[in-house]
């Protein structure tokens, strides 16, 4: 039993090691504070893994793979948009609620983009393998392995951060979000349609608009600074 959960929690913890959600955590931390981004991160591991184990491939048969990336993708760029509004901003309109519900916020973000994602496969597979006998053991390796990977990226960056200019870490985050959000929109429009004109005229067109908007909301941003100095 012990060889079998150190095989799955050492297997998962390299399924997950630069992968987008690791990557996608690191980000957050331009936005939540790391107590939020772990409680958020723990649960949905939990909730994740508990229904890769237990019921397989259920979600994928129930709901369309497209529509899950294109809600993933969705949630990639609205955070990325967020990361142009000022944190003083962001206190003075949520006061005390936006980090009481920060955790669910982590949450919602990461259940949706690690769905069908390969650490949820893998989980799957040793699920089926193991069956329900070993499926506590299978849950925990799988939850421990992938939270392990997904703390040490948040790690690094908390103890970079002081010494790593705002501005830049902001910056780093956009392109995080934004660079996953167009990846995964790509991957949606491919599971819908054949034609490969027809996919990357609409990840092109809607990375114009986003960057449009992005543009303008940056304008604005600025405006509404000047005018409060």
């Amino acid at each position: 039993m012990f060889l079998l959960f150190i095989q799955i929690t050492v297997a998962q913890f390299f399924a997950e090691m630069g992968d987008k959600t690791q990557l996608m955590l690191v980000a957050m931390t331009e936005k939540h504070k790391m107590a939020d981004i772990i409680l958020g991160t723990a649960i949905a591991i939990l909730v994740l893994n508990g229904i890769a184990v237990l019921a397989g491939g259920a979600i994928g048969q129930f709901i369309p793979s497209w529509i899950i990336k294109f809600i993933a993708a969705a949630a990639f760029l609205f955070f990325a948009a967020t990361t142009i509004k000022d944190d003083d901003e962001e206190d003075e309109e949520g006061g005390n609620s936006k980090i009481n519900f920060a955790p669910l916020a982590v949450f919602c973000t990461f259940f949706i983009a690690e769905l069908g994602d390969k650490t949820q496969l893998t989980a799957i597979t040793f699920g089926a393998n193991e069956g329900l006998s070993n499926a506590i053991i299978v849950w925990l390796a799988c939850s421990i392995g992938l939270f392990a990977a997904d703390i040490l990226g948040l790690v690094i960056i908390h103890l970079l951060k002081g010494h790593i200019p705002q501005n830049f870490i902001k910056l780093l985050s956009f392109l995080i979000f934004t660079v996953f959000g167009i990846l995964t929109l790509n991957q949606a429009a491919s599971m819908i349609f054949s034609d490969n004109t027809l996919i990357w005229t609409i990840t092109i067109g809607s990375s114009v608009i986003f960057a449009t908007l992005c543009i303008i909301l940056f304008v604005l941003q600025q405006k509404k600074r000047k005018s409060n100095s």
